[in-house]
């Protein structure tokens, strides 16, 4: 007798053991069961397809299931998946060798790690060991984590009511153009007249111990805030005069996402330490600490330790390997760069059509849009943002729309870089209609 055929559960049944089993971890389930996804396309189970243009948790950036990965992830897990973790394989070798190879000197060592809140714990680790001191200074709308150094600099949520962060931990505001808080005399943004207020009170605060300075250079969580040109340069110049490290964190922005191998390129700018993930295994669990050999010597003989379960993984590190052939093959960086012109002249015609459209900005294939009720107070609505967000899930589109204080409804717009032009227009024509639709409602 043959095995009886194992059928799926009714939706419903689904959703109440989710109600029963599932430990919410950050606000609500999208209402969709995802059976699989391909391409720039996502599945449900009730039959729906949906286009992604968050490329999963902004890191599908090869799309859902690629080919070449597919591959490597059938062919590796049937040699070599998982070791102690004081062993090494080639991959592993190979990725930290290639991923050095894609950047400017002096950056030519690397861990490799799986998530983006670990690599950024173990560069903070780092930095607080090679100088001796232990004060870190962020963005106050950053996010770079949920573990205990990377979560102590995050600043965009999730601080209230889990008791202290590590001791030293300092906020300065973020170079907002389209919300400043010093203004030139064109009323536009003084960034460094605020950069060198910013330091005026890291300063007056610190006990002299100021370590490094972790950045993203464009903020993803912080509402899509792309850092002004110059930004980065002379931010480095502050950390130099106090004997700190500059940590950047591209978890998002790194790999081509911006039409550039690394954001950072733009300004001419090299950290002393470098994180990457999301982008980096492409949807899989990889990320990792790049710096320098004089770093990695003085962190080494100070006793550096960062050993995890997981550290040096071969599976994943051959994933790595993998998006690091495609990007290079198919020239991803320009693609980026070519479809975010496309993105981003198509956002354009939205703003000038919606007068809820507030803002456009980003670069490449990370682009963010944000809803106002008024534009020249810049008064946002939580309500108006959620509303454009379930309107475009109900016409086929997956959107991620960003909430804060003070700041509108703004949604980080993050395709695959291998999506189609027809993709991102349709993904643009969702919107609008969407957009329309939330802002006819409105009194």
């Amino acid at each position: 007798m043959s095995a009886p055929t194992a059928q799926l559960p009714a939706t419903s049944d689904v959703w109440a053991e989710v109600d029963q089993h599932l430990i919410r971890y950050g606000g609500t389930f999208t209402p969709e069961i995802i059976d699989r996804a391909e391409g720039s396309f996502l599945h449900t189970e009730s039959g729906r397809r949906i286009l992604d243009f968050t490329s999963g948790q902004m890191s599908a950036i090869l799309g859902h299931s690629h080919p070449d990965v597919v591959a490597t992830v059938r062919r590796q897990i049937g040699t070599l998946d998982h070791l102690f973790s004081g062993m090494l394989s080639r991959p592993v070798v190979d990725l930290a060798r290639r991923l050095t190879q894609t950047l400017p000197a002096p950056l030519d060592t690397a861990l490799l790690l799986t998530t983006g809140a670990e690599s950024n714990e173990a560069a903070i680790r780092m930095a607080k060991l090679v100088t001796g001191k232990h004060e870190i200074v962020s963005f106050a709308r950053s996010w770079h984590g949920m573990t205990q150094g990377a979560a102590a600099a995050t600043y965009s949520s999730g601080r209230k009511g889990y008791g202290p962060v590590s001791a030293g931990n300092f906020a300065i505001p973020v170079p907002n153009a389209y919300r400043p808080d010093f203004l030139d005399a064109e009323g536009a943004l003084d960034w460094r007249r605020q950069l060198d207020f910013s330091f005026d009170l890291i300063d007056a605060q610190s006990v002299g111990a100021l370590a490094a300075c972790i950045v993203e250079p464009i903020l993803s969580s912080g509402g899509v805030i792309d850092l002004p040109l110059g930004y980065l340069a002379a931010l480095q110049a502050k950390c130099r005069e106090r004997g700190m490290l500059l940590i950047l964190d591209e978890a998002q922005t790194g790999l081509c996402r911006t039409g550039a191998w690394y954001a950072f390129e733009r300004d001419g700018v090299v950290p002393d330490i470098l994180t990457l993930s999301k982008t980096l295994g492409a949807g899989l669990p990889l990320a990792a600490v790049i710096t320098s050999p004089e770093i990695e010597q003085e962190a080494h003989d100070r006793g550096f330790l960062f050993f995890t379960t997981h550290v040096s993984d071969p599976l994943v590190a051959a994933v790595g390997n993998t998006v690091l052939d495609v990007l290079q093959r198919d020239r991803l960086d320009v693609r980026a760069a070519e479809l975010g012109q496309v993105l981003r002249a198509g956002l354009l015609e939205i703003q000038e059509r919606h007068a809820v459209v507030g803002d456009v900005r980003g670069r490449g294939l990370l682009q963010g849009l944000e809803l106002v009720l008024d534009r020249e107070t810049t008064e946002g609505s939580d309500a108006l943002g959620a509303d454009v967000t379930r309107r475009c899930l109900d016409l086929g589109l997956h959107m991620n729309v960003v909430q804060l204080p003070g700041m509108g409804g703004t949604f980080r717009i993050a395709p695959a870089l291998t999506s189609t032009e027809a993709e991102i227009r349709l993904g643009v024509e969702i919107l609008d209609e969407a957009i329309g639709a939330a802002s006819a409602t409105l009194g």
